[in-house]
């Protein structure tokens, strides 16, 4: 392992168990100052773990690690923070009845004399830090009410109210638009300027080369390879992660797609909005694109009944007749009428986390039945479903929320999968996800519509919807703006058709 100068943190034969599971075994990393370190693998490669373990959620085993040339060992992430190591977490860590505010100094709040915590002192800090960063975030605002792409900013901001050397940033771009991107990347670089060392953590390919001065490469929770980032490509750091190169990262699309599956007309999202219509094919994954905030996220909600619309006509084909779904009573209807719905929010909308993850797919076979059979499993068809979908797990009946963010995101495909429906909605199918996992779920998607199905799919990444669907709506200030074949589509024309620059002028630009 080639070592470079000006060392921050150096974490040295690094060793991990969990009982008898062993999660790193070996591994090297360092940090010098004044630089951006992208740690990459697959999701379960151990990255989460080992910077955990600099981070004081977690102890090693075995193993040393050196904090500006004097060895350390963290048993919290208030010992961590303290000696300057700031850590943005993947999975959020916010109160949610606490304001953004609140939430970003939390534990470290600024005190006045008699020690108690000075509130407007908190606002102050606050706001001019958003300010640099998240401009449209409000210090005040309560976190439950927020998005998951601002949930996200906060999750951010609150880690950089640390006066720390080392930044450790665990996909923080998940959730964020292209803006909010830009924005991190400038702070990113302010600190890098400041000879803070930053550990980036991300399964977006592009940000890592634009980014980051150096890469490791972890795998089964060993290190792989680390190297200056001008000495890999694409090409060569997947093959490093995965162990192989990917042939054809989307599948092909759709050879042939029959007669409307799922028809969408005058759906309106409150008593004086547009009124949105569109319909999904079989065999067809039709993409909601746009910029972050227009209404996909409402939209998509409305049509399988999980947020109330002021009005809503949402039919489905059953052999050769539509039959009407009544979505305004809620989720079940959309269930009883086969149409699956995987939210973005995977850990507080999607999984029960203490239970195993068996019991979290094998809920999709009581999705359709009486609550009193709820005991009745299918152990082989739920392994034959884990199996099929590489569901990386030693056992089976550990906790789901012990997974990856990848492997999470298998167990819900698994669910629906085993449930029997025949028409998907999901919310950024690939959130959080590596790539190796990515291209899984793509020729899973792709599958599913091939057999008979439809998919309605959004996501943030316009490049993922234009190599994984068939046809894409433009979505912009709660409306469909546009239609076009994603084979046609840039994300020039996903962008201009959003703000309406070629609306006017572009015939594909029709809704249907």
């Amino acid at each position: 392992m080639e070592v470079f100068m000006s060392m921050l943190v150096e974490m040295v034969s690094i060793n991990k168990s969990f009982g008898a599971t062993k999660v790193l075994s070996n591994v090297q990393f360092s940090l010098e100052r004044g630089s951006v370190h992208a740690l990459m693998g697959e999701n379960g490669a151990g990255k989460s773990t080992l910077m955990r373990i600099l981070a004081g959620v977690y102890q090693q085993t075995a193993g040393r690690i050196r904090l500006r040339g004097e060895e350390v060992t963290f048993r919290s992430p208030k010992e961590a923070r303290l000696a300057g190591v700031s850590t943005v977490f993947q999975e959020f860590t916010l109160i949610p009845n606490l304001t953004v505010s609140e939430n970003m100094f939390l534990g470290h709040e600024p005190r006045r004399a008699d020690g108690s915590i000075d509130t407007a002192e908190v606002v102050e800090r606050s706001r001019k830090l958003l300010a640099d960063v998240f401009p449209q975030l409000d210090a005040t605002a309560i976190v439950e009410t927020l998005t998951v792409a601002q949930q996200q900013a906060v999750e951010i901001a609150k880690g950089l109210t640390s006066n720390a050397d080392v930044f450790i940033f665990d996909e923080p771009t998940a959730a964020l638009n292209s803006t909010d991107v830009a924005h991190l990347f400038k702070v990113i670089r302010d600190l890098k300027a400041q000879n803070k060392a930053v550990v980036y953590i991300s399964h977006r390919m592009n940000e890592v080369f634009e980014l980051c001065d150096t890469i490791t490469v972890m795998k089964d929770g060993a290190w792989v390879k680390t190297a200056r980032a001008e000495d890999f490509n694409l090409q060569t750091l997947v093959a490093t992660m995965v162990g192989r190169e990917l042939q054809s990262f989307f599948p092909p699309r759709a050879q042939a797609i029959g007669s409307p599956m799922l028809v969408v007309a005058g759906l309106r999202l409150n008593d004086h909005g547009p009124p949105v219509g569109f319909s999904v094919r079989t065999g067809e994954i039709i993409g909601l694109a746009g910029l972050e905030g227009q209404g996909q996220r409402e939209i998509m909600r409305a049509v399988v009944g999980v947020e109330p619309a002021a009005a809503a006509s949402v039919q489905r084909r059953r052999d050769d007749s539509m039959i009407d779904v009544n979505v305004s009573s809620g989720f079940s209807s959309a269930i009883s009428a086969g149409i699956g719905f995987i939210p973005e929010d995977r850990k507080q909308e999607g999984l029960f986390l203490r239970l195993p993850i068996y019991d979290n797919i094998a809920l999709g076979k009581q999705l359709n039945r009486n609550m009193a059979s709820v005991a009745w499993r299918s152990i082989s068809r739920v392994h034959d479903v884990i199996k099929s979908l590489r569901v990386a797990a030693a056992d089976p009946a550990s906790p789901v929320g012990k997974l990856s963010g990848g492997n999470q995101q298998k167990v819900l495909l698994c669910r629906w999968l085993l449930s029997g429906v025949d028409i998907l909605v999901i919310e950024e199918p690939t959130r959080g996800v590596d790539v190796g996992a990515k291209a899984e779920i793509y020729k899973l998607l792709r599958d599913f519509a091939d057999r008979g199905g439809a998919v309605i799919v959004s996501s943030r990444e316009h490049a993922e919807l234009i190599g994984l669907c068939d046809n894409i709506l433009v979505v912009h200030d709660k409306k469909i703006v546009g239609q076009m074949p994603a084979l046609d589509a840039t994300e020039e024309t996903i962008l201009g058709t959003a703000l309406g620059s070629n609306f006017a002028h572009d015939p594909r630009a029709a809704v249907h």
